[in-house]
């Protein structure tokens, strides 16, 4: 397949297409400002909440809870999971089991969460 099937434009004489501007050198030195520059904030804690579901309930009925008990929430059975930071809904996922415990994969991240 030549140049000229595939429609490129013409360049003026002289004039070479640069493919990339930037190099994978300077990239990686950015990508370690950035990573140096928020150093500061690794050490931050953060609360996290993986919400299965919800419930309403009477502080009568709350009182009668036992051992054994079952509480139905407003999920379904394989409905994804809410995840919050620090209160945020800040992605969606799944309950995975890892090692014997419970865990959450992320599936879906929340873009412009409000809070």
């Amino acid at each position: 397949m030549s140049n000229d099937d595939l429609n490129f434009p013409e360049l003026e004489p002289g004039i070479k297409p640069v493919a990339n501007p930037i190099s994978p050198s300077v990239e990686a030195e950015r990508r370690e400002k950035f990573a140096a520059d928020l150093a500061p904030m690794f050490d931050v804690p953060v609360s996290v909440q993986a919400v299965i579901g919800r419930t309403t309930m009477e502080v009568s009925e709350l009182m009668h809870l036992g051992e054994g008990s079952v509480l139905e929430l407003d999920r379904r059975v394989g409905e994804a999971i809410d995840i919050y930071v620090n209160s945020r809904l800040v992605a969606r996922g799944e309950i995975v089991v890892v090692d014997d415990r419970l865990g959450v994969t992320m599936t879906e991240i929340i873009k412009n969460a409000g809070g």
